[in-house]
């Protein structure tokens, strides 16, 4: 599964998921993109990777919901690394709260950054890989999007879309050396679950036939195969990281 001397870009990296996979690619010997919304949290993502053994990496500061940023975050990482092989979509944000008490805001601004992001920053590097007649796109949905989750429409609207998006661009793509595919995670260890009460935490464990939550390295590491040469054979697939826990929610 070697992504040596490949170039990524990693969206929403700062933290989490997106930092996790950000660090094993570059650990791995790939040139690293990550970018952030927040420059002081960018800035601070890209020299832990480099302080744990990772090449070079380009911090990056934009909205992936804005057009003008999408573009500029695809080109200024062509412009400093020569190239782009691997696109990690994985910036998101959440609003959570029931439907009735949803704001029009709480609705659109997940997916705007969610679903919309994704696009954008698709688009704009499809460019790069269609005239290599290569490139890895990996999209970060969530169980959220395949079974629901009470208080999480929105959310669950924009990683379902997300899911439909990849299988999509799969078959556009399919001809021309690209793969597109996703990656599902469930309950995973971070800043998002740490929140949650205790009591809601014991109980959704209790269904996971893993017996514990995934871990931020668990996702990376899917994310790192479905980068990989080694995939070349798959795309349009969605991949669950979540210890079989849609198998009992099914």
């Amino acid at each position: 599964m070697t992504v040596r001397d490949r170039v990524a870009l990693v969206t929403g990296a700062s933290r989490g998921i997106g930092l996790a996979t950000a660090g094993l690619l570059a650990r791995l010997g790939a040139r690293v993109a990550i970018c952030s919304r927040h420059e002081e949290a960018v800035q601070k993502a890209a020299r832990e990777i480099e302080q744990a053994g990772g090449g070079r990496v380009v911090a990056l500061v934009g909205d992936v919901g804005q057009e003008a940023d999408a573009q500029r975050l695809v080109q200024q990482t062509v412009q400093e690394l020569g190239r782009l092989d691997i696109l990690v979509n994985n910036a998101g944000i959440t609003r959570d709260t029931l439907l009735l008490r949803m704001r029009d805001e709480d609705w659109q601004e997940v997916l705007r950054v969610n679903l919309e992001g994704v696009f954008r920053v698709t688009r704009a590097a499809l460019k790069a890989m269609v005239r290599q007649h290569y490139g890895r796109i990996v999209n970060v949905t969530s169980v959220a999007g395949l079974i629901g989750n009470p208080g999480q429409a929105n959310y669950a609207a924009a990683k379902a879309g997300i899911v439909g998006f990849t299988r999509a661009l799969a078959r556009e793509l399919g001809s021309r050396g690209i793969t597109v595919n996703a990656v599902a995670p469930g309950f995973i260890t971070t800043d998002m679950t740490d929140v949650l009460p205790e009591a809601f935490k014991e109980e959704v464990r209790a269904h996971i036939p893993a017996g514990r939550f995934g871990t931020p390295e668990d996702v990376a590491q899917a994310v790192l195969f479905l980068a990989s040469p080694g995939s070349s054979g798959i795309t349009a697939e969605v991949l669950h990281v979540d210890g079989g826990f849609h198998a009992v929610a099914f």
